[in-house]
């Protein structure tokens, strides 16, 4: 049985379909409140700050992002398995979280600067995952081509909410083929 998320993953969440559907700076601090059921000004015995809320929003995906695609690549036992694997894991994240590829893509330079640095810093690890596993697979494989490979495969799963017009289980099986298929 799964615990209920926190009340501040709960107002995460709910800024971040705000933030997806408005844009950051659509969304007032009283509009999050009102959402969330509480006032605006009570969000900040959460968060410092609404950019406190887009930095933690996107600096932990990413954080999820990368830990789970490491766990995936090891558990795998061999590197058509470990991709297999980090094409499953990225769809399902896309599938599952699709208002935070919204908020990432669009609201990106509203977030701080240093949450921007701590983004890029785990995507690059992220990417590097992909394309390690991608040299494994193709030895031949340039370090600048595999990192192309997987960021051309980010933005085809990354579509997913401006495409996603099948139910989950089918975009979930046609997302993965193509990945898997424009990779191999």
């Amino acid at each position: 049985m799964s615990r209920p998320p926190d009340r501040r993953s709960q107002i995460l969440e709910t800024a971040a379909e705000l933030f997806a559907a408005r844009g950051f700076h659509g969304v007032s601090v009283a509009d999050l409140g009102a959402a969330c059921g509480i006032s605006g000004p009570a969000l900040y015995k959460h968060f410092d700050s609404k950019q406190a809320m887009l930095a933690e929003m996107l600096v932990s995906i990413s954080e999820e992002l990368l830990r789970v695609g490491r766990q995936r690549v090891a558990d795998a036992g061999d590197p058509a398995a470990a991709l297999a694997g980090l094409v499953d894991w990225h769809v399902d994240f896309a599938l599952r979280h699709r208002p935070l590829i919204v908020v990432q893509d669009r609201d990106w330079e509203s977030l701080p600067e240093d949450a921007r640095e701590r983004v890029r810093s785990l995507q690059r690890e992220y990417v590097d995952l992909w394309a390690a596993e991608l040299r494994l697979l193709d030895p031949a494989l340039a370090l600048d081509t595999a990192r192309a490979m997987a960021h051309a495969a980010f933005g085809l799963i990354n579509s997913t909410p401006h495409s996603g017009l099948l139910p989950d289980d089918r975009m979930r099986d046609l997302l993965s083929r193509m990945t898997l298929g424009a990779l191999r």
